[in-house]
């Protein structure tokens, strides 16, 4: 109960951080369709929702016409966003979620937050905060969000928070990105950090998102990540940083076969994820110079375990970085994700740890 009641604080203290960084740039409060029922088919952005009732977003629905209504609803939404808005960091932020939510964007799960019946575990307390890669949106027509909610008892529904979708007010862009498809397998063995072994017949997965919305929706424990890519001929002889942004829940890297980092500690160093909060750091890690081939295929191999509900690599920037570029970056604290999220987490649990 103490380790749960202290992710609890945590997790506000780090939302009301977070929220202090962002700019709104949709808003997404006002009358939303709704269905009560559950059909997977209602995640899809091309559903005709035109017969479903209309209620105010956010309240409970038993305070618009649904009383004593315990169970599964859908909620729908379109949106339009400005296409000057295509490759920042957004979030989608769906405040507070009673019990149990799964929220898909243009019917792409997004991601979740807790867990329904046999193995049921609320989330009501919670604030949402979903990534939201911009991947995932049109820039030329409308968005749709459904929300998929299960409700076990008293109110139900999106009651609180100011919903919409948010700009982060500072974000370090890459140098060279390596988000989009990642090569992903669950299971671990060591040979996969070897830089000529075959990953083709793993699985192509979208990076950076959570590994439950495009694998095993129940899975906790081992993944390995890999990505080949050749080095942008402008970031020759540089100083450069490996960026893979936020990590559930801990990990281990590797390029090109030599292992460059680690954070948080995994089973065999006797890590657990209880009061491991290794998930809310930023990953940041120096490369030596030596390391990295040019005009040649280079090898990023990530090693993950996953404790408990959300793994993966679930959130941007994911790429390199000159490390002035990081320095500048790092040193700002002042409407910056320095200066808040991230400071709360570093002086709280530290940095993540280099090898060199």
């Amino acid at each position: 109960m103490r380790t749960l009641l202290f992710h609890i604080v945590l997790f506000s203290l780090v939302s009301c951080a977070a929220a202090q960084e962002m700019e709104q740039v949709v808003d997404l409060t006002g009358r939303w369709r709704f269905e009560i029922g559950d059909d997977t088919t209602w995640a899809s952005k091309n559903f005709d929702d035109s017969d479903w009732d209309r209620i105010a977003v956010p309240d409970y629905w038993e305070n618009q016409g649904y009383p004593g209504y315990d169970g599964w609803a859908w909620y729908r939404q379109s949106f339009r966003i400005n296409e000057s808005y295509r490759y920042a960091s957004l979030f989608l932020h769906m405040g507070g979620i009673d019990d149990i939510d799964e929220v898909y964007v243009n019917g792409k799960l997004l991601s979740f937050s807790g867990s329904p019946p046999p193995q049921y575990f609320t989330a009501y307390a919670e604030d949402r905060w979903y990534y939201l890669p911009y991947e995932y949106l049109s820039y030329h027509d409308e968005n749709v969000v459904a929300v998929r909610v299960f409700d076990r008892e008293m109110g139900g529904g999106i009651i609180r928070g100011r919903i919409g979708i948010y700009r982060q007010l500072s974000y370090l862009v890459p140098d060279q990105s390596l988000r989009g498809n990642w090569k992903l397998r669950l299971g671990d063995r060591r040979e996969w950090s070897k830089p000529d072994y075959s990953d083709d017949d793993w699985h192509d997965v979208f990076v950076p998102a959570y590994w439950e919305t495009q694998r095993d929706r129940h899975y906790d424990g081992f993944g390995w990540y890999r990505r080949h890519f050749r080095l942008d001929p402008a970031l020759a002889n540089q100083r450069l940083i490996l960026l893979l942004g936020r990590i559930d829940d801990v990990d281990e890297v590797w390029l090109n076969g030599k292992q460059i980092g680690r954070t948080g500690k995994m089973p065999e160093q006797r890590g657990t994820f209880f009061d491991n909060s290794s998930y809310l750091k930023l990953r940041s890690y120096y490369i030596p110079k030596t390391l990295l081939r040019a005009n040649e295929d280079n090898v990023i191999a990530v090693r993950i375990y996953d404790g408990f509900m959300h793994g993966g690599m679930y959130q941007g920037p994911i790429g390199l970085v000159r490390q002035k570029r990081y320095r500048e970056w790092d040193a700002k604290s002042t409407r910056h994700e320095k200066g808040g999220f991230q400071r709360l987490i570093e002086s709280i649990f530290g940095k993540s740890e280099q090898n060199r």
